[in-house]
């Protein structure tokens, strides 16, 4: 289970971000910075957990400490699992209306999360960031990177969700309850899933979407800004047999009437 820092109080808050972390201390102060500028302020009613996903650095401890002066901060450490049960397992503890996760190098800047709860508030049920279609920006990405990222939600349209033309934007807001429910029915990385060594990136995204089609929630693209982080731990060519893996499990799932 995980045990937290940092206290939350008073009334349920409108927006839980969650922000999912491994190995960040090398630029982990200079995104809670920024984020406890931004956030308590959009959405004064907020809470901020950082889910330490088993850092093998002071991550944590960099993170405690700004927990310890800022309340809207709460810190979640759980053993390494990677970035799947690091995001559930924030939005599990979160308490707001809406819940949100971002990725702690922040390349989709914070101020579009304005734009997706004004995506939920007209009627939608979940609201992703999205790199691709009219008023999106990639700032600084490999073209290799780009190919390779475009070849993989082809493959995601092919097989899981079509219409969705980026499923891995690491930048989604849910209502409360959808998430809670899309949660439960999740089956990829399981809390007690065998131990991690390394980042690890995943398409846990896609089973989360697939679950919500199903349930008939409506989920929404919103164009966004993204920049390419030159310390990325995404490996391209590890990480696109994993990601495949996944898509291929959660259509298996799917096939199977799992998510409904």
């Amino acid at each position: 289970m995980a045990q937290a820092s940092g206290q939350r109080e008073g009334r349920s808050p409108s927006l839980s971000l969650v922000i999912p972390a491994y190995n960040e201390a090398h630029r982990i102060e200079a995104t809670l910075r920024d984020v406890l500028a931004y956030v308590p302020i959009a959405f004064p009613d907020s809470e901020v957990i950082l889910v330490d996903d088993g850092s093998s650095d002071e991550t944590r401890d960099l993170a405690a400490a700004f927990a310890a002066v800022h309340p809207q901060l709460r810190v979640l450490s759980i053993p390494h699992a990677g970035k799947a049960v690091a995001v559930r397992s924030g939005m599990l503890e979160a308490s707001g209306d809406l819940i949100a996760f971002s990725d702690a190098d922040l390349a989709t800047p914070l101020t579009h999360l304005t734009d997706l709860a004004a995506a939920i508030d007209r009627g939608c049920d979940i609201a992703i960031g999205s790199r691709e279609g009219a008023g999106a920006r990639r700032i600084g990405e490999p073209a290799y990177r780009h190919v390779m990222g475009r070849g993989f939600n082809w493959i995601v349209r092919l097989v899981a969700l079509p219409g969705l033309s980026d499923t891995q934007c690491g930048f989604k807001m849910f209502r409360r309850d959808v998430a809670k429910r899309i949660i439960s029915r999740a089956k990829l990385y399981p809390e007690d899933a065998k131990a991690l060594s390394g980042p690890r990136v995943t398409a846990f995204d896609v089973e989360l979407l697939v679950i919500a089609r199903r349930l008939a929630y409506r989920t929404c693209s919103i164009p966004v800004t993204w920049r390419y982080g030159s310390q990325s731990k995404v490996d391209p060519a590890r990480d696109t047999w994993h990601n495949l893996i996944d898509v291929l499990r959660v259509r298996y799932h799917d096939l199977r009437g799992r998510y409904r």
